[in-house]
């Protein structure tokens, strides 16, 4: 049985959901920087004042929408564990176009804005500790700091090929794959002391 309270908190969800969605659009438009309360609102359909009882801030609505992409990128991690992370990285395959897209953004407007800069941090450490342990999960005999070592690689690899995929690629992806591979392979040979 659905009490009152369940329908009041499933309409509060409903309407977060369509303001992150409206943000989205928005700040894909005009970027974070650019995009102003009344632009998101006329996007939401609503009143500045309607946003506010659900958001403090435009920086409020930032934060929801790296946290809900970030929660959607571990989930991936757990789903396609096996999937090959050199593939990926040769076929310049995105989870989300529209999520690579907003992170850019949020690495822009974390270079002027310490409160954005604090989230990317946070998204990073979430995504850090998660892809750690499941490399330990993966490779149990290798130590903590050659764990950490080896995600610090493949974050670089990976964020690069999000700032890579804006222009035309240099190689072909089947040789960039073998690399790829190669490099792997040396990455999670048995660590040596």
């Amino acid at each position: 049985m659905n009490t009152s309270g369940e329908a009041r908190d499933a309409r509060h969800r409903q309407r977060k959901d369509e303001i992150i969605a409206a943000g989205r659009r928005c700040f894909r438009q005009h970027g974070f920087h650019g995009a102003s309360m009344a632009q998101l609102a006329a996007e939401a359909r609503l009143s500045v004042g309607q946003i506010y009882r659900y958001f403090t801030s435009k920086n409020a609505i930032i934060e929801e929408m790296v946290k809900r992409i970030i929660d959607a990128r571990l989930v991936h991690m757990e789903e396609t564990a096996a999937v090959s992370l050199p593939k990926m990285l040769a076929w310049r395959h995105a989870l989300n176009e529209d999520d690579e897209a907003l992170m850019m953004e949020v690495a822009a407007e974390a270079t002027r804005n310490p409160i954005v800069a604090a989230m990317m941090i946070e998204a990073d450490n979430r995504m850090f500790t998660h892809a750690c342990l499941n490399v330990k999960r993966d490779h149990p005999q290798f130590s903590d700091e050659h764990i950490r070592a080896c995600v610090e690689i493949l974050a670089v690899l990976t964020e690069g090929t999000s700032w890579r995929r804006l222009t035309p690629q240099k190689a072909s992806a089947e040789r960039l794959y073998s690399l790829y591979q190669q490099f792997n392979d040396l990455l999670f040979k048995t660590e040596e002391k």
